[in-house]
């Protein structure tokens, strides 16, 4: 009986103000107030003494400080996520997969085109963000070794297919439990 407390606090009246009103006991309006249906005399007391018909007590159509303040969180939260959406702004990076800093740029510019903005984007700038720091560096520690020419034509190629499996393999995730595979547990941008 969610009604009670939210006419009881209307009224600025603590559960033993409306107790010493009504005649009431305490725990009684705490039951009511905890879901217990008032019958009978305590009805139509706690009615009298609130000002307001005994159907109002019970009247679902009246909106209590917790279901409001429930209508405010969900209004608040971020809009629901499109996942079809967020697999094209992976795939994005795809495009640029030989050249590393616009893998990065393209999904943050395909976000901002498609009003996408949630951690899921976060998350996959900056995977490609840290992909693009480490694969300048692997890539001249190869030529550091000196391993030859055939090396160095592998260690490129290798490269850049661990970031096209890395993407390929986000996307599948994303299709499967709605988020990737491979993320960070932090987030640089």
């Amino acid at each position: 009986m969610p009604n009670l407390k939210f006419l009881r606090e209307q009224q600025n009246l603590t559960q033993e103000e409306l107790s010493e009103k009504s005649g009431i006991s305490v725990r009684t309006i705490q039951r009511i107030e905890a879901g217990t249906q008032p019958k009978g005399y305590t009805l139509k007391t706690l009615a009298k003494v609130l000002d307001v018909r005994e159907s109002d007590l019970s009247d679902k159509s009246i909106k209590t400080e917790t279901a409001v303040e429930s209508e405010k969180i969900i209004s608040s939260q971020e809009p629901a996520i499109d996942y079809s959406k967020i697999k094209l702004i992976n795939l994005s990076s795809l495009l640029f997969v030989v050249l590393p800093p616009l893998n990065c740029v393209a999904p943050l510019i395909l976000a901002a085109v498609l009003k996408q903005k949630n951690q899921l984007i976060k998350e996959i700038v900056s995977v490609q963000i840290l992909w693009t720091i480490l694969a300048p560096v692997v890539f001249m520690l190869g030529i550091f070794l000196k391993l030859g020419r055939k090396f160095t034509l592998v260690l490129m190629i290798a490269i850049v297919l661990s970031n096209v499996f890395i993407i390929l393999r986000n996307v599948a995730e994303i299709d499967k439990k709605k988020k990737l595979y491979y993320r960070l547990k932090f987030n640089i941008i």
